[in-house]
C-alpha cells in the first residue's frame, strides 16, 4: 500500500509539474488522485479505529507512541500525501487565475511536495507580491 500511494502521489505531482502542456486536463488528474488518496486514508482510518495503539494528540510522546504502529504511520503518511497534493493543485489553479508564470510556480510546487507548509508559504508570498495585497479571503 505504501508503494501504491507513493506512485499515485508521484503521478499527481507530475501532472501538476507538466500542467502547462495541457495534453490532458492535468490539474483535474491531480485533484482526482488527491480525492482517491483521501478515500484510501478514510478507509485506513476506519479500519484502524479500534486499534490497540491509539494516537494521543495531547503530547509529543503520545503522537510518537501512536505512530510507532505501522498502520497508524501509513495512515498519517497518506494524510500528508492527500493534503499536500490538494494544496499543489490549488496553487496551480490560483496561479493561472492571477497570472503567475508556471516557471515561478515550480519552486512552490517542489517545496509543497517536499515540505508542504513551506511551499504553501512561498506561494502565498509570491501571490501577495503579484497582487500587491494579502488575499486571505482566498484561503
Amino acid at each position: 500500500m505504501f508503494s501504491l500511494v507513493g506512485i499515485l502521489s508521484f503521478i499527481g505531482w507530475s501532472a501538476l509539474i507538466f500542467s502547462p502542456f495541457r495534453l490532458v486536463p492535468l490539474v483535474l488528474t491531480a485533484r482526482i488522485i488527491s480525492l482517491l488518496l483521501a478515500i484510501i486514508y478514510t478507509c485506513f482510518l476506519v479500519a484502524l479505529w479500534g486499534n490497540e495503539t491509539k494516537v494521543d494528540f495531547s503530547s509529543l510522546a503520545g503522537v510518537s507512541h501512536g505512530f510507532s504502529d505501522m498502520g497508524n504511520l501509513l495512515t498519517g503518511w497518506i494524510h500528508f500525501l492527500a493534503i499536500d497534493l490538494f494544496i499543489g493543485a490549488w496553487q496551480v489553479e490560483r496561479a493561472k487565475k492571477i497570472g503567475i508564470k508556471h516557471v515561478i510556480l515550480l519552486p512552490c510546487l517542489i517545496l509543497t511536495f517536499l515540505v508542504g507548509p513551506l511551499g504553501m508559504l512561498l506561494f502565498m508570498l509570491i501571490e501577495s507580491i503579484k497582487t500587491k495585497s494579502v488575499q486571505l479571503k482566498n484561503y
